[in-house]
């Protein structure tokens, strides 16, 4: 089965739309960190920055008087909730096979706490290198969804994220048949 690319998802009308609501760089920015966290704690790199480009995807625009207000947000949000379920619908409907479809969902329904009652999560490798490269993105006052990039400089990041990718699955492939 061929590998569903980050830039077959990033081109897709559903991830263009939700991507600008929560924003484009930010969500380029977490991915090229997953990427990075992966190769660090030794998680499958296409799982980890597909779950990191989409992990903002159930954004919605809380507004106060044609303001953005990040308290409101706090207050309300269930962006992870609903980003899993879009990224998942997303996922399958662009032939990603359908564990890692889960595994990516779960890795976004869990990179934030910020809906749940106190307590501590047990994340796996996966989940915590996702939360790992959004809080490595995070500005104050949720400044980082407002950070702009040139749309055809995230194409490029894109791909050449895609570029490493198929080279550690490659490297990693070649590791494991000569093993």
């Amino acid at each position: 089965m061929e590998r569903v690319t980050l830039e077959q998802i990033f081109v897709h009308p559903i991830t263009k739309k939700y991507l600008q609501r929560s924003g484009v760089a930010h969500a380029v920015a977490v991915a090229e960190y997953a990427y990075i966290f992966s190769k660090r704690f030794a998680v499958n790199p296409d799982l980890a920055t597909k779950a990191a480009l989409l992990h903002d995807i159930g954004h919605y625009t809380w507004y106060r008087n044609g303001e953005w207000d990040y308290n409101l947000y706090k207050e309300n949000d269930i962006h992870a909730i609903k980003g899993a379920s879009r990224a998942h619908k997303l996922l399958i409907r662009n032939g990603e096979e359908r564990q890692a479809a889960k595994e990516i969902a779960v890795a976004i329904l869990l990179h934030t706490d910020s809906y749940l009652p106190e307590g501590e999560l047990q994340l796996n490798p996966l989940q915590q290198v996702v939360a790992m490269a959004d809080e490595a993105d995070e500005e104050y006052g949720g400044n980082h969804h407002y950070k702009e990039i040139d749309p055809e400089l995230a194409l490029t990041r894109i791909r050449a994220l895609d570029k490493q990718i198929d080279d550690a699955l490659n490297k990693a492939d070649t590791s494991s048949k000569h093993a």
